[in-house]
C-alpha cells in the first residue's frame, strides 16, 4: 500500500517503512531542481560576508556587495542624522 505524494514525478510514500520513494520513475527532474535550490541558497549565504560574487553577475564584480552596503549605510545614516537634527532644531525654537 502506497500513498501518492507527487504523482507528476511518480513519488509515493510507504507508510510501513516511512520513506518516500519512486514508483518506477526517475528522480532526475527533482534532483535538477534541488541542485538549483542549493546553488541559490549558497549564493544567499555567501552574500552575508560581502565577499565573493553573485551567481548571475558579471566577472570582476567581487566587491560590489561591500561598496553597495557602504553606500546604503551612508545614505541611511545621513537621512536619520538630518531627521534627528531637524527634530532638535524645531524643539529649540
Amino acid at each position: 500500500m502506497y500513498i501518492q505524494v507527487l504523482p507528476e514525478y511518480g513519488l509515493v510514500a510507504d507508510p510501513m517503512i516511512g520513506i518516500v520513494t519512486t514508483a518506477g520513475e526517475s528522480l532526475s527532474p527533482i534532483l535538477e531542481k534541488v541542485e538549483i535550490l542549493e546553488a541559490v541558497s549558497d549564493d544567499l549565504v555567501n552574500m552575508l560576508s560581502g565577499e565573493g560574487n553573485f551567481l548571475a553577475s558579471f566577472p570582476g564584480r567581487e566587491k560590489s556587495l561591500v561598496i553597495a552596503g557602504s553606500m546604503n549605510a551612508f545614505w541611511y545614516g545621513l537621512a536619520i542624522g538630518l531627521f534627528i537634527a531637524g527634530i532638535m532644531v524645531f524643539h529649540l525654537i
